[in-house]
């Protein structure tokens, strides 16, 4: 349960067609059912689950920890984690983590997208509601976004919106288990300035 509908990122936020809001127990059945569908086409681009570390996919009670661990970092400030939905339906999640303030006012992002509704423009038009909600709501300076050069399905999400490229990170995560290099992008609040009408007019 989310303790206050004034806390920045509780509220749900919102795009053309999707809903932003952090996900809660009660979507155990929802995330269960998407996470084992797309096990393949996810698991791939992600950290892999260390021994003995619960599993968020097949454990309902190990969600609803993953799910209160999100609502601490929403009440400290450090990440900001959505569930993206359409219609009702959970078809990704968007998440704004390791928010470091002081000069550097910076977050990472990450998502993921549901296979059976990728290639819909529900990912980028969800970025776009992220990066509204980071630059506006919560002040931020800076995002970056790091992906893995082969991952051609995310990279075309940032490519879509003309996110600029900084540069190669060499073995920059871990990732299934190895240790993959990473493309990253980024973009500044005076960049969202410049650009705040036409990503509103073509996705919000």
């Amino acid at each position: 349960m989310i303790r206050s509908s004034n806390e920045p990122g509780a509220r749900p936020l919102f795009g053309r067609r999707v809903l932003l809001r952090p996900l809660v127990a009660d979507d155990w059945a929802q995330w269960n059912e998407v996470r084992t569908t797309n096990d393949e086409w996810l698991t791939r681009w992600e950290p892999q689950r260390l021994a003995g570390q619960p599993d968020v996919v097949r454990s309902r009670s190990a969600f609803g920890s993953r799910c209160a661990a999100r609502q601490r970092e929403r009440e400290l400030g450090t990440g900001y984690g959505f569930g993206v939905f359409h219609e009702g339906q959970l078809v990704g999640e968007m998440n704004v983590s390791s928010i470091q303030r002081g000069p550097f006012q910076n977050a990472y992002v990450g998502y993921w997208i549901d296979e059976r509704t990728a290639g819909q423009g529900f990912t980028p038009e969800a970025l776009v509601v992220a990066m509204r909600f980071a630059f506006e709501d919560i002040k931020l300076h800076r995002l970056q976004i790091s992906i893995i050069p082969r991952n051609k399905a995310s990279r075309r999400v940032v490519e879509k919106l003309g996110i600029r490229l900084e540069g190669m990170a060499e073995r920059y995560l871990e990732i299934n288990g190895a240790w993959e290099d990473h493309l990253r992008y980024a973009i500044t609040s005076e960049e969202w300035q410049t650009r705040r009408e036409d990503f509103a007019s073509a996705w919000l």
